[in-house]
């Protein structure tokens, strides 16, 4: 069976040298069947990932196993588990903090960023002819788990149209039913920011 830390490994790498997790910022994740997933550990930098630099926990929270005693789990681990909860289809789910998204998250003061019309749209399941597509913008709050109470509340009362959010001034989240459909997902999200600051 294919170990999913080694596809998070992979991922985390390629987003490190493209600038979107450097230092130690950011938190990738990949849901087994049982329904607990593997997320990166607190403090590890997302270019050197070994197999032991994760922790597996279930939906409430709770360490289901740790290759190392010192791991804890990302800080932002309470946004992973909301995702997962609301959305049982979602097997991996990845969160970076590139400028890009923190730049174009002040380009509105609206909870939504409108995103441009061009055919990159078609890779995150849009295929309307000159659609009206919003990102989800939610505030940026140091505690963690208050940004994941406020997705989980508007989610619950109006799902996104994408399969991503953004969180002001500080990165983007995107989910999918593969780790590699969610690599592609941030790609394109990533796309379409820096399109947006190019063109303004």
């Amino acid at each position: 069976m294919i170990d999913l830390r080694e596809d998070l490994i992979e991922a985390a790498t390629h987003f490190y040298q493209l600038g979107w997790m450097r230092g130690t910022a950011g938190n990738l994740s990949a849901r087994l069947p049982d329904g607990t997933f593997w997320i990166t550990a607190s403090g590890k930098s997302k270019g050197k990932l070994q197999l032991e630099d994760f922790v597996r926990v279930d939906l409430a929270g709770e360490i289901v196993e740790s290759p190392s005693p010192s791991n804890r789990p990302s800080a932002e681990t309470s946004i992973h588990q909301v995702i997962y909860s609301l959305f049982p289809e979602a097997k991996a789910c990845y969160h970076v903090h590139s400028v890009e998204a923190n730049l174009v998250s002040q380009l509105t003061l609206e909870d939504h960023l409108l995103l441009p019309a061009i055919e990159m749209l078609k890779g995150l399941g849009i295929w309307q002819e000159k659609p009206e597509v919003y990102l989800p913008l939610f505030e940026n709050y140091l505690n963690v788990p208050k940004i994941a109470e406020s997705i989980q509340e508007r989610f619950q009362i109006s799902p996104p149209e994408i399969p991503a959010l953004l969180i002001r001034d500080h990165g983007v989240t995107v989910w999918a039913n593969s780790p590699e459909t969610a690599f592609n997902y941030l790609e394109i999200a990533e796309y379409l920011f820096r399109y947006i600051l190019m063109k303004n």
